[in-house]
């Protein structure tokens, strides 16, 4: 997966302080998103990777703003679109240069449209025309745009699809396979109602898109800090070392066929983006098993990825990430992966604790913390990093 094109290696100190940049964008855009952290988490994961996102689930819930807030979070020039059966291609790609026109050129203009979008999201995107389908196939796998006497190379880091279901036509089974990484979601679980309609009470973050008056921050933090990071961590993942966990990952790969998981020989290869994308963002060069959480992404189904999750256990009942520490859980069931969710999560809750107004109390909800952190491990397998968060959690709520 080496690029020699690749910028010259970033430190490892610095990589590590992009993941941790990276994991505090996707944390501020998931803040009052119930139960769509690893949809945010996902489509940075993919953004390092160069891969695409699928995400499927019912009307309602929450999809296209868990990418707008990732995206919004991230900065850089974000299109949006909801396709439809009658949808022009112009809509996407932008309209025919009249001037280029008049001498005989059949060019495009695409500013402000999706060949120029650093990050895009298709609403109902296998509804779109073959016009459109056919010519987003092209920018989806080479990123240039060619149309007409129109070739752009595009600076696309992901492209997020969204539907309410998997296509049944075969003639779109080729374009979906471009999306090599796919979350499915579902209604918010009665039992997190209450946090729901709270969560719905409180302002949006505020977006970085390119073009708005915060758009064009270099500063530490600020949305071109927030691409490069992003950049560089690609950067580092096409050049991540993969050769020691490749035969665990033939292996796995392996068994997701013999359990009837479909995996072709691309999103075999491609897992392999996935897994580099996932060792970055836990601030390494070299991926390990700890990465292998990655791979129920690819199948291509609800049912089959909890299948892939059952059929991988072993081989990913370590697996964690400290950057992505919700997706990492939810797709591996890991102890490890959730020690590092409630570790961060317990970290983030206390910061919020302190900078709180004198009067207001959240303690409650550091109880509950204390409470899930308790239920899930007993104190003797407690992680370090997670016994001092317990510890200082413990402190935070005693009586002063």
């Amino acid at each position: 997966m080496t690029d020699t094109s690749t910028p010259t290696e970033a430190p490892p100190a610095v990589l590590r302080q992009d993941a941790e940049l990276i994991a505090g964008v996707v944390a501020a855009a998931g803040r009052g998103l119930v139960d769509r952290e690893t949809v945010a988490e996902v489509v940075a994961l993919c953004a390092v990777a160069g891969e695409h996102l699928l995400v499927v689930g019912p009307p309602g819930t929450a999809k296209s703003e868990a990418v707008r807030r990732v995206a919004g979070q991230l900065g850089g020039r974000y299109f949006e679109y909801l396709l439809g059966r009658f949808t022009e291609p112009n809509e996407l790609f932008g309209p025919v240069d009249l001037r280029s026109l008049r001498e005989g050129r059949v060019e495009f203009e695409t500013a402000g449209m999706l060949p120029e979008a650093d990050i895009a999201f298709l609403d109902e995107v296998f509804l779109g025309s073959t016009a459109v389908l056919n010519t987003l196939l092209g920018l989806l796998n080479e990123r240039v745009f060619r149309r007409g006497g129109t070739a752009l190379a595009s600076p696309l880091r992901v492209c997020v699809g969204a539907a309410n279901h998997l296509p049944e036509d075969p003639a779109l089974a080729a374009f979906a396979d471009r999306f090599l990484a796919r979350v499915f979601v579902d209604p918010v679980a009665d039992a997190r109602l209450e946090e729901l309609l709270e969560a719905g009470r409180r302002p949006a973050p505020v977006a970085h898109h390119g073009g708005s008056p915060t758009g064009t921050g270099t500063g530490p933090g600020g949305p071109d800090d927030r691409l490069g990071a992003l950049d560089r961590l690609a950067a580092a993942a096409r050049g991540c070392e993969l050769d020691g966990v490749t035969p665990l990952l033939a292996s796995a790969l392996r068994r997701l066929r013999a359990a009837g998981v479909p995996v072709g020989d691309r999103r075999a290869v491609r897992s392999q983006r996935l897994v580099a994308a996932a060792a970055v963002l836990d601030g390494r060069t070299v991926a390990t098993a700890r990465d292998l959480w990655v791979l129920p992404l690819v199948a291509p189904t609800a049912d089959t990825q909890a299948l892939a999750r059952d059929t991988l256990g072993d081989l990913i009942e370590k697996a964690a990430n400290r950057s992505l520490t919700h997706a990492a859980e939810e797709l591996s069931r890991s102890s490890a992966a959730r020690a590092e969710r409630l570790a961060r999560t317990g970290a983030a809750l206390l910061a919020d604790h302190r900078g709180l107004p004198e009067g207001r109390d959240s303690r409650l909800r550091l109880e509950a913390a204390l409470r899930e952190i308790d239920a899930g491990f007993a104190p003797a397998d407690l992680p370090a990093a997670l016994a001092g968060i317990r510890a200082e959690l413990v402190a935070a709520v005693a009586p002063s």
